[in-house]
């Protein structure tokens, strides 16, 4: 496959990596530096998908230069989410292809699983409340996280006692941290934390690549939900 580059930061590079590694080609690079480069033959011509991990004020139209020019897009860059539902319906009522996830580690994936499940048992214990802490290097623009966000959204969803405004939300930006997440339910009697902790930033690259080869060929608007959900009844090369 035939893999572009949208920003070429430190995930950037990783993502370069995680693509070389399981056979992809790397064709074009896009950096601030080179804008113009949406118009090089390069990009136009040779691209099977656009990965785009860049910042919150760029990545919506980056997007929209994706499709302009039919450029399937896996996103990666968190921050922007009130031009979702317009994304969404560009992809239903023009054939677009585009992939969201808050993030793309497998095992933070897997963590949002755990979550859900957890919040759903906790709705039945009143005396219990709850909170979250995300931690994340101090280059990281959007606070709380969209992962965070994802893990907000699945307890207020699930636990009736609980809202946006209610639910308390920790962020701190700190060194060069990847990314930490934990959950913590609190009573009188004990305390119970679900935490997950990115070693690297190897987990969320080969996410998106795998993301990648997911919608090669492919139209619509996908998540991760979509992933799993193909993963869980083929079997799947991770």
């Amino acid at each position: 496959m035939k893999i572009a580059l949208i920003g070429y930061g430190k995930m950037g590079r990783e993502i370069e990596k995680a693509a070389l590694e399981r056979g992809h080609e790397i064709v074009s690079i896009i950096d601030i530096d080179n804008p113009e480069d949406f118009d090089s033959p390069a990009f136009l011509r040779s691209t099977d998908v656009a990965i785009e991990f860049t910042r919150p004020e760029s990545a919506y139209a980056n997007y929209r230069k994706c499709f302009e020019r039919h450029i399937p897009v896996v996103a990666g860059t968190t921050g922007w989410l009130k031009h979702l539902d317009e994304i969404e319906k560009i992809c239903r009522e023009q054939s677009q292809t585009f992939f969201y996830a808050s993030n793309y580690s497998l095992g933070v994936n897997l963590f949002f699983a755990l979550n859900r499940q957890l919040a759903k048992m906790m709705n039945r214990f009143p005396e219990y409340d709850v909170r979250m802490e995300e931690i994340h290097h101090i280059h990281k623009l959007d606070a709380p996280s969209g992962t965070a966000i994802t893990l907000a959204e699945d307890i207020v969803k699930h636990i009736d006692r609980t809202n946006r405004d209610t639910l308390p939300i920790e962020s701190k930006r700190e060194g060069e941290v990847p990314g930490i997440h934990e959950v913590v339910y609190e009573s009188d009697a004990d305390m119970i934390r679900i935490r997950h902790e990115a070693k690297n930033r190897k987990g969320l690259a080969l996410g998106a690549v795998l993301a990648a080869e997911f919608i090669y060929g492919k139209a619509g608007f996908f998540t991760m939900d979509d992933f799993f959900t193909i993963i869980n009844n083929f079997k799947i090369q991770l």
